[in-house]
């Protein structure tokens, strides 16, 4: 019965997630078709990944017509963060808690689904990340299938216009950042004028994107660490007041 209480939480909160995803997910699976990937495979990719910002390096790398390794290498950097944030939940959960759930927790660590995850004040149940992903897993990957097949029906001009508004979802997600932390817009900037450089001048221009994904993300988030470093002032306090929202919520 606590299990089942535990995944219907999940399953509720997640929802909004899942509403989100599929909305994200619908312009990616316009960006893939225009790299020549089709629906079943975007499909595959969605459920298996898990990663927006993965699959979207994934699309570029498909594009640019780059290796392997490169391919390898950029997800490596790009999703590594969620290894931090599995090191985090494993904290919140029981230590008798059976591997299996450890697994599948794991596998289902988004940046929205931790968010949700960390926040809840007491012992974290695994069912509740299990009924989150019901929700959220499939609503992305139905996403972004939908995206590939409306790009194969629309105009070739409009899909185009259509795919643009992915960039969208990046600049909702760092404007906001960038106006309440300076070290975050500065960040963002530095890493414009990078890619820009890269893109422009001898030598660089002719590696390859995924190539320019991995040098620019290494240097740019390390010089950012040791340069403005986050207090762990900040970080316990960040997360004081994510617990205290969750308790005022589950108390109305």
């Amino acid at each position: 019965m606590e299990n089942k209480r535990w995944y219907r939480k999940g399953l509720k909160n997640g929802i909004p997630i899942g509403l989100g995803y599929f909305a994200v997910g619908f312009t990616l699976g316009i960006a893939a078709k225009e790299a020549g990937i089709d629906a079943v495979q975007m499909g595959l990719m969605s459920l298996l990944m898990n990663a927006s910002a993965g699959q979207f390096a994934v699309i570029t790398i498909v594009a640019g017509q780059a290796g392997y390794v490169t391919m390898i290498l950029t997800q490596l950097v790009i999703n590594i963060r969620y290894m931090l944030m599995s090191c985090a939940l494993s904290q919140k959960i029981s230590p008798k808690t059976p591997m299996w759930q450890r697994l599948i927790m794991a596998n289902y660590v988004t940046d929205e689904v931790f968010g949700i995850a960390v926040a809840v004040p007491e012992q974290l149940n695994p069912f509740y990340n299990f009924g989150a992903a019901t929700v959220a897993s499939p609503s992305w990957a139905l996403g972004t299938v939908l995206g590939v097949l409306v790009g194969n029906i629309l105009p070739a001009s409009l899909t185009s216009a259509l795919s643009v508004a992915l960039y969208g979802m990046f600049l909702a997600v760092v404007i906001p950042a960038s106006k309440s932390d300076r070290v975050v817009a500065a960040v963002v900037v530095i890493s414009m004028i990078g890619s820009a450089a890269f893109t422009f001048l001898p030598y660089f221009s002719e590696l390859s994107s995924g190539t320019r994904i991995i040098v620019l993300t290494l240097v740019i988030a390390a010089a950012a660490a040791v340069v403005c470093p986050v207090p762990a002032e900040k970080i316990a306090g960040g997360t004081k007041e994510a617990e205290e929202e969750t308790r005022k919520e589950a108390a109305q």
